[in-house]
């Protein structure tokens, strides 16, 4: 019980260090990511406004993804994301990456979401 208490605060701890330095607005809002065993989801989120201006997710039906716990279905949440804020007129965004190492499937996400048009 000890060892998951020490493990879940080094994980708050990471996710705080990263967020720290972020700090999303219009012009470049936060691009948020979770990352789960069976799932991966992301939103672009206006801090000032404290707003959510889009969101992709493995869970939603219409994007076809069967499992979502892989690096296809990151590529294909950041292809969905990409153009999602391209169509809230968003070219520009900061990654965070939350607790998660950028390797595997958030680097995968962030590569297809690059290649589909979005900056960071």
């Amino acid at each position: 019980m000890k060892l998951k208490k020490i493990i879940n605060n080094q994980r708050k701890r990471r996710r705080f260090r990263v967020r720290n330095k972020l700090r999303g607005n219009s012009l470049r809002p936060r691009l948020s990511v979770q990352r789960t065993l069976k799932h991966f989801s992301c939103q672009l989120i206006d801090d000032e406004k404290g707003a959510t201006l889009a969101s992709a997710s493995t869970r939603e039906q219409s994007l076809g993804v069967t499992n979502g716990g892989n690096c296809e279905a990151a590529s294909a949440i950041g292809k969905a994301i990409a153009e999602r804020a391209q169509a809230a007129g968003v070219k520009s965004v900061q990654l965070d990456r939350g607790a998660c190492k950028y390797h595997g499937r958030v680097a995968a996400f962030a590569d297809a979401a690059r290649e589909a048009g979005l900056e960071f």
